[in-house]
């Protein structure tokens, strides 16, 4: 996850996503760093537009949240914004392994 961190903390503070930049962030925060994990991180996050996917990943799961709270018929309600969520996910699978 700090891998995450330290790539998300890269731009926000407007600086280009590298892997020496990535490798600095991690080691400035005591971590042990995988140069095999930051060079994946930085492939799969090459031509990821790192704002809108914090924007839809922060909006997907409270869009999906209201109509199964509303509906009267919350089983069949629940499993459509499942399917929402997992087709809105669509670029975001590779993003996941480095979590792990």
């Amino acid at each position: 996850m700090e891998y995450v961190y330290a790539a998300m903390l890269l731009h926000a503070a407007e600086k280009e996503m590298t892997e020496d930049n990535i490798t600095a962030t991690l080691k400035a925060a005591g971590v042990d760093v995988d140069a095999s994990r930051v060079k994946a991180l930085v492939a799969s996050l090459a031509g990821v537009d790192i704002a809108e996917a914090m924007t839809q990943a922060v909006a997907a799961p409270a869009a999906a949240a209201a109509p199964a709270a509303a509906s009267a018929d919350a089983p069949a309600a629940a499993e459509e914004a499942e399917e929402e969520e997992e087709e809105e996910a669509g670029g975001f699978e590779g993003l996941g392994s480095l979590f792990g």
